[in-house]
């Protein structure tokens, strides 16, 4: 317990973070030992995280909390504590937690003492806080995404009432570091670099749930990864809703590249991912970057959502069909090995048949190396819901799979460039399918299946690409 015996639970609680948080741990700490005196046993919980790699890092940051203060990870909802981490990037989003409440109901019914919690981008919006007072009351915590370092606080208050505690704020200019995580993979951790987003795409709730965009102060993220590499971490990725305007609202700014090339000096650390990276600030320094160093992966994900500079001025994206063609062209050059990846929507408000073959024509000339494409949804809250030009299902439908097959045939055609070679892969986790195989990944992503033992999960071997079956391979070690 990280010192939680030391803390004199007969004063009054700090004001400053993270001490105060660490004083409401120990309080949890405290009731978690009333409970296994009662019980016999310790209390247990579960986290559900919906939604992205932000929200994932937020859980694992919540997880670390629960089990500093005596909690243990339960493998189903069936739990004395469970907390869902929300998403509110689609309706759909939403539509699946109130689903998964009417389950928990059940069980809160059958233990009573069972404290449910809700944060996470969803209960940023006020719309979806009124709908649970309302129909919801057997739910116990609700707060979002700008107070998540204040969850032992929020936690302790939940445990020792019997009312809805509801905490959410409109926005925060607050980073609080040092407080516990919990992390999913020994070998591998995501780091906050920034937090928020100011790029207003018509389509997307996040900055609105989100906030403004605040970036960490480097110092604080090379110690953390510092910490991490000494604790065995030989891969981090770096996440921000646009890492590429990371610094510029710091006290003493500082750009992406420069962040980049403080954490390659740091020793032990192989391996540097990140993303999103948002065309319109990606820049000839980071490409250069990118080019001459040993550890960042060889590959970027780069939004396209639309090829048309018709439907990318309506999306609020702010560059070009040919800036964004350019661009891939100039990164390509620069890292000709690069895997390009990209996010695609079909059917924005508006969309001809013209605009999206303009589309279909960026999918040719750049040749991703796997795009996740998206049915354009109505987001309530967000400019483009109310636009007119709604496009027919069927219509949508027909594009959508259109999309799919150029996509996927591009990816197979781009992955066979690798087959017969080899790379070095991080052996991640044994395959569930095949036993006596371990499952990796290559720096550019790339899935690769091959013979092994667990004694190699965490570490990076070389392997020869045997056989490339569409979007994984087949290796051996060599």
């Amino acid at each position: 317990m990280h010192g939680l015996e030391k803390i004199s639970l007969e004063m009054e609680p700090p004001a400053e973070e993270p001490a105060r948080q660490y004083y409401f741990m120990a309080k949890c700490r405290e009731w978690v030992r009333r409970f296994e005196k009662k019980n016999g046993r310790r209390p247990c919980f579960f986290t559900q995280t919906f939604g992205c790699q932000m929200n994932a890092r937020d859980s694992e940051k919540l997880s670390g909390i629960l089990r500093e203060i005596g909690y243990e990870e339960s493998p189903g909802e069936e739990a004395d504590f469970v907390i869902y981490n929300t998403c509110t990037v689609r309706e759909n989003a939403n539509l699946k937690v109130y689903g998964r409440l009417g389950v928990l109901h059940g069980y809160k019914k059958k233990n009573p003492d069972m404290k449910i919690a809700l944060c996470g981008c969803m209960m940023q919006e006020p719309s979806v806080v009124e709908k649970l007072q309302k129909s919801y009351r057997f739910v116990d915590l609700i707060f979002g995404t700008h107070n998540l370092f204040r969850f032992a606080e929020l936690l302790y208050t939940a445990l020792e009432s019997d009312r809805m505690i509801i905490d959410i704020w409109k926005d925060t200019d607050q980073i609080v570091e040092d407080l516990p995580v919990e992390r999913k993979y020994p070998f591998k951790s995501g780091v906050n670099i920034m937090f928020g987003c100011n790029n207003f795409c018509s389509y997307c709730i996040v900055p609105y749930v989100r906030g403004r965009e605040r970036s960490r102060e480097a110092k604080d993220i090379l110690r953390e990864i510092e910490h991490l590499a000494a604790d065995g971490v030989v891969e981090v990725m770096l996440l921000g809703q646009n890492v590429n305007s990371y610094g510029k609202n710091l006290a003493e700014p500082m750009t992406f590249a420069e962040l980049l090339r403080e954490v390659e000096k740091i020793e032990g650390l192989e391996r540097i991912r990140f993303m999103t990276s948002h065309p319109k600030d990606l820049s000839d320094e980071l490409i250069q970057v990118m080019a001459e160093s040993r550890k960042i992966c060889r590959h970027l994900h780069l939004p396209l959502q639309s090829g048309s500079t018709t439907i990318l001025k309506a999306m609020n994206r702010r560059y070009t069909k040919e800036q964004y063609v350019n661009l891939a062209e100039k990164i390509r050059r620069a890292m000709p090995d690069i895997a390009l990846t990209t996010d695609l929507i079909v059917g924005f408000p508006g969309e001809t048949e013209e605009d999206f073959q303009e589309t279909l024509d960026v999918v040719r000339r750049v040749r991703y190396d796997s795009a996740f494409t998206f049915i354009y949804s109505k987001r309530t809250g967000t400019p483009a819901a109310s636009m007119e030009c709604q496009i027919p299902e069927d219509v949508v439908k027909d594009r959508f799979d259109r999309l799919l097959k150029e996509v996927q045939d591009i990816s197979k055609e781009m992955a066979e460039r690798f087959a017969g070679t080899e790379q070095l892969v991080l052996a991640e986790e044994p395959n569930r399918q095949m036993e006596g195989y371990v499952t990796g990944r290559m720096g550019n992503n790339h899935v690769v299946h091959f013979p092994g033992d667990s004694s190699l999960i965490g570490k990076i071997v070389k392997i020869r690409l045997e056989e490339c079956r569409g979007f994984y391979y087949m290796g051996c070690l060599v």
